[in-house]
């Protein structure tokens, strides 16, 4: 079974931080990548898919009327995969879903909301490692030469990749992760990553649904949720470092002085 039940606070971790041992270096660095969902039935559409309609087909309009818009001083270098990143990051639909190298990050997220803690959350747990030996081999060949199991929009921009280009270098289907540039403290503190699909209309969990052995998801249930979310707060581990700023520290405050019912 891909979903799993999280019983206690510490069986949470158990869950989260299972295979993180690498055998490679005898040391504890997962190849995980987490996502969490206050509800756990949200899927793993990105934020362009809701916006419904031939949203493939808008793709490119609303990604060229952002960089028109948008500031020229605003990406680090002028490339697409810059462009995506800071569009992304700034709440423009695009085809990138979130996701973080730590799970407490991911678990903050499954557990954000109060006003959502009557239900179940869930983390999803990508093995991004094994979904990269599945990519074209160009792609694969372009990790090993840099020795490494993540892409950096540095990588995809000397390599020439664009966006465009994804969807003609396989029939299959395909995702990439890749890391963000560190536009500010908020992209750094969430140890952020995006992933990508090859294809724009393909929702991310049926794809998933065709390779079983990458992922998993652990389910939050909502009995668990307060606990959860005290033990994260105590831990440093909310909006007060998340989203630097007075925006963070005011909804840390307000949940901190919550009254719970």
């Amino acid at each position: 079974m891909n979903e799993i039940i999280a019983k206690s606070w510490t069986h949470l971790q158990e869950l989260l931080f299972e295979e993180s041992l690498d055998p490679r270096l005898n040391r504890f660095r997962s190849q995980y990548a987490f996502r969490g969902h206050q509800h756990a039935n949200y899927n793993l559409a990105t934020s362009l898919a809701r916006l419904g309609g031939d949203f493939a087909s808008m793709e490119r309009h609303i990604f060229r009327n952002f960089k028109k818009y948008a500031h020229q001083d605003v990406v680090e270098r002028d490339s697409e995969w810059h462009w995506l990143s800071v569009a992304k990051h700034h709440g423009l639909p695009t085809r990138l879903i979130d996701w973080s190298y730590s799970p407490f990050v991911a678990m903050h997220f499954a557990v954000e909301n109060i006003k959502n803690f009557g239900i179940d959350g869930a983390i999803w747990c990508v093995h991004f490692a094994k979904a990269h030996s599945m990519l074209p081999e160009c792609f694969r060949k372009l990790l090993k030469k840099e020795g490494a199991d993540m892409f950096a929009v540095d990588m995809l921009t000397d390599a020439g990749v664009t966006l465009k280009d994804l969807g003609s270098m396989s029939l299959d289907p395909y995702i990439i992760f890749f890391e963000p540039p560190s536009i500010d403290d908020r992209i750094i503190n969430q140890y952020a990553l995006f992933s990508v699909m090859s294809d724009p209309e393909l929702l991310m969990d049926d794809w998933l649904t065709e390779h079983p052995d990458i992922w998993r998801k652990i389910i939050i249930p909502a009995s668990l949720k307060w606990e959860v979310r005290d033990k994260l707060d105590q831990a440093n581990i909310s909006e007060r470092v998340l989203f630097p700023g007075l925006d963070g520290l005011s909804e840390f405050l307000k949940r901190q002085y919550s009254i719970r019912e």
